[in-house]
Parts: C-alpha cells; structure tokens; sequence
C-alpha cells in the first residue's frame, strides 16, 4: 500500500462493511489513491469522514453518494438464540470475528468488537440476526471513536491471516465447492454432504417450531 493510500485507509472508520462498494477499507483507500473512486462511497464515515478524507487527498469534499448508503446510527448484531441453529455460517462473514459458536450450538455477538457491518444478517438461513440502534441519534464518526477504528482494524487484520492458505490450499471462508451440486459422475464428498445434511436437518427443525408458533 503506498503512502496516500495508508493515509487514507487510517482515516477510514475500518467498518469492513464493503458498502463503499471493495472488499474492505484498505482496497477502498487503495482505490482512493488511484483515483479509481470518490471520497464519498463511506455511509460509516458519513459526513465527517467524506471532509476528512478531502483534506488528505485535496479533493472537494462532496455529498454522501446514495448509491452506497446513507449515514446512520451505529448497529449492534443481535442473534435471537431461539431461532439460531448453529449453522456456523455467519462466523466466517463477520469481518472482526465478533460472534462466537460452534456447530449446532447457538452463536452469541461480542457486542465491543461487532461493527455493525451487517455481513451477517444475509447469510443466516433463518433470519435470527437482527440490528439494534446503540449510538440513539449519533450517526458517522460520532458514532465511532479512532480507538474503535483501531480495533476493528487490528481484528480485521488478524482475521484476514487466519483465513490467509498455506501454498495451495484454499481458505475454507472462501472455498465455496460446498455450496455446488454435485457434478455427475463424480462421488460426492462425505463431508460436505454432512454438513448440507446438518443444515437441512436444522432448518428443519426452525420452520417447524416457526409454525408451531
């Protein structure tokens, strides 16, 4: 990352939410930097940081682009832990490993680490993730603090490395062969059939007492 580049992405809140429309805050300063984005794709920012980032590029400073959001309050991810089956499934999604779990037993959210990003809430085949307004009517960067930045940085950084192969191999957070159909001929893998299996058992059981409601 050049020096612009790190400027830019330390001044970023480090949400990791990709609203900005790249992966996460780092490719978006980088694109910053190449002038292949605007300053005002940043809904976390909001205002403020669409001026902060101004004065570090020498850029007008610009309205927030509608395209990538709006600037709001800041959200806590709550699991309903009636509903949550263990799917696992939105512990790969949350880019500060904020939620902990394992399979089949229901997952919880560590709420000083959580971001509000929000990555979760599509993932989770039985809706039981739902947002909560923590910061009332304090939205952008006074919803957000440097120290809070800072550490959602660092977990995001540590959470990139775990999930970093060793040559050859493929993070299993980005190794999607589970999720396609078996391709004719060939033997389906015992593991992951398993877990389709798991999954289907549990949602399952969600739909059931859901209508038994």
């Amino acid at each position: 990352m050049d020096v612009l580049a790190e400027r830019i992405n330390a001044a970023l809140p480090q949400t990791q939410c990709t609203r900005c429309g790249y992966p996460d805050c780092a490719a978006y300063a980088q694109a910053i930097s190449g002038a292949g984005a605007d300053i005002n794709q940043c809904p976390p920012g909001g205002a403020e940081g669409i001026s902060r980032l101004a004065v570090i590029t020498g850029r007008p400073s610009l309205p927030l682009n509608p395209d990538n959001g709006s600037e709001g309050p800041r959200h806590l991810a709550v699991i309903d832990e009636n509903w949550c089956i263990g799917c696992t499934l939105c512990l790969d999604a949350c880019p500060t490993d904020a939620i902990v779990g394992s399979n089949k037993v229901m997952h919880t959210v560590i709420e000083p680490y959580c971001t509000g990003c929000e990555l979760c809430i599509p993932v989770c085949p039985v809706d039981c993730i739902s947002l909560e307004n923590v910061t009332i009517e304090r939205t952008g960067w006074a919803a957000w603090s440097p120290a809070d930045a800072a550490q959602a940085r660092n977990r995001y950084e540590i959470h990139s490395l775990r999930r970093t192969p060793h040559k050859g191999q493929v993070p299993k957070s980005l190794d999607k062969s589970e999720d396609l159909p078996d391709i004719e001929g060939e033997s389906p893998d015992p593991q992951a059939t398993r877990k389709r299996s798991l999954i289907a058992a549990a949602l399952a059981r969600a739909r059931t007492l859901r209508d038994d409601r």
